[in-house]
């Protein structure tokens, strides 16, 4: 009796070794998500930030140097075009526009003179001429007249050149002078005040924003300036509709479109020796928001294509894999479960076993792919790519529709290997799990 307990005792546990085994050779590698393939609406967009800018701004700077004596704006203020916007001490330009007045006049009396002895030469020419004639005079005197005729008439040009020149000088400084009173060259609002009565003006240069007194823009006409990366401006060109939000009113989208892009590129230090290149991008506003200043926080998407019923993936199930696949990221299973592998993934065109001199040798390129789902192993077929949208890749080739696809997780799907055994979590699963 004893030794017939010993074998049924030896034959159950050889039996749940067998069973262990077995189920051993059955068990998943990985719990993975699925996702599917399915027709719907894909927008690709753009997505940058930046600030908004009115269309047409002005940067007032002077053209004279003194001090501020009458500043008639403050910032904030609405003016129209000829406004009156400060004054410059005229001291100096109303001296140097009278100094010039009276040598005009002095050089004009000057000029009178030179013409008197002019018409004097003239005469005494004429008079010593007839006198040699009648021969009640020497050929010196007659020259000697005539020299002093050519003199005079020297003078007077001189003088009339004389009395250009004061002209000339005078018309400048009357303009120096009026460059002390500047007035508003456009209708707008002040958006930038960056000086105070008393303040000394100095003159504008090209390029030098210290030489700004004011800013005057028109808040009518607003754009969003963003920065996009170069990896994604080549996809952008004007007309393109975009969706513009600030956060000042974060209840509001703005429509907007695409009316200007930059060819040349922002560059932009993000660390040590690395340098990110982006071009700016400008969107005019179809309305501007009311209150609205010159350098609010502001936010785009570009829309750069739509698909009507593309076929779509979700993004996390496309991953990338050295084409034609290595022998190392090649999972081939002995026994049962190869059978059933090969059974699974034989449409697909799943190698069971590894043929003689099938093996790569030469390095290949890096698909886009997906790992497709069959009866519980997984095959990474490769796929052309489309437009991407906010959560789906646009599928071009490769696979069709409803075709499962694992979608994640990433840790899983970065290392996951072709013909692998695995375990798929459901929505519904990871449901009830949290519950």
């Amino acid at each position: 009796m004893k030794k017939i307990i010993l074998i049924v005792m030896g034959v159950i546990v050889v039996a749940a070794i067998a069973m262990s085994v077995l189920r051993s050779r059955d068990k998943a590698e990985a719990k993975v998500e699925v996702g599917k393939v399915v027709r719907k609406d894909l927008v690709a967009q753009v997505n940058c930030s930046g600030t908004l800018q009115p269309q047409r701004k002005v940067d007032v700077s002077a053209n004279a140097m003194g001090t501020i004596v009458n500043l008639a704006v403050k910032e904030g203020q609405q003016v129209k075009a000829g406004d009156l916007l400060l004054e410059i001490d005229p001291t100096e330009y109303q001296a140097s526009v009278q100094g010039l007045t009276a040598s005009l006049q002095s050089a004009q009396a000057d000029r009178d003179l030179a013409q008197a002895n002019l018409e004097k030469a003239q005469l005494d020419s004429k008079r010593a001429e007839e006198l040699f004639a009648a021969g009640l005079s020497t050929a010196e005197n007659v020259e000697a007249a005539r020299t002093n005729l050519l003199i005079e008439g020297a003078r007077v040009e001189s003088a009339r050149h004389r009395i250009a020149q004061y002209r000339a000088n005078l018309d400048k400084a009357r303009h120096d002078l009026e460059k002390v009173t500047i007035t508003a060259p456009m209708g707008g609002v002040i958006t930038r005040l960056n000086v105070e009565e008393g303040e000394n003006a100095i003159m504008g240069t090209l390029n030098n924003p210290g030489t700004v007194l004011l800013v005057i823009s028109d808040l009518g006409t607003m754009e969003a300036w963003v920065d996009v990366d170069e990896t994604e401006v080549v996809d952008l060109h004007r007309g393109q509709a975009a969706k513009v939000t600030v956060d000042a009113f974060p209840d509001t989208t703005f429509a907007g479109t695409v009316t200007e892009i930059d060819h040349s590129p922002l560059r932009v230090n993000t660390g040590g020796s690395t340098e990110a290149v982006e071009f700016q991008v400008k969107i005019t506003l179809a309305a501007a928001p009311q209150n609205v200043r010159p350098g609010l926080t502001a936010k785009a998407e570009i829309t750069v294509a739509e698909r009507q019923s593309a076929l779509a993936i979700p993004l996390g199930a496309v991953t990338v894999r050295e084409w034609p696949l290595k022998e190392e990221d090649i999972r081939r299973y002995p026994g049962r479960r190869g059978r059933a592998q090969e059974s699974a993934l034989e449409e697909l065109g799943f190698a069971p076993r590894k043929a003689s001199g099938d093996s790569v040798t030469t390095k290949g390129k890096e698909a886009e792919g997906v790992f497709v789902i069959r009866e519980g192993f997984v095959k990474f077929v490769p796929v052309g790519l489309g437009i991407t949208g906010e959560e789906d890749f646009e599928i071009l080739s490769g696979v069709g529709q409803d075709t499962e696809v694992v979608a994640g997780p990433f840790r899983i799907l970065r290392e996951l290997k072709d013909g692998s055994q695995v375990k798929v979590i459901r929505k519904d699963d990871r449901d009830s799990k949290r519950r």
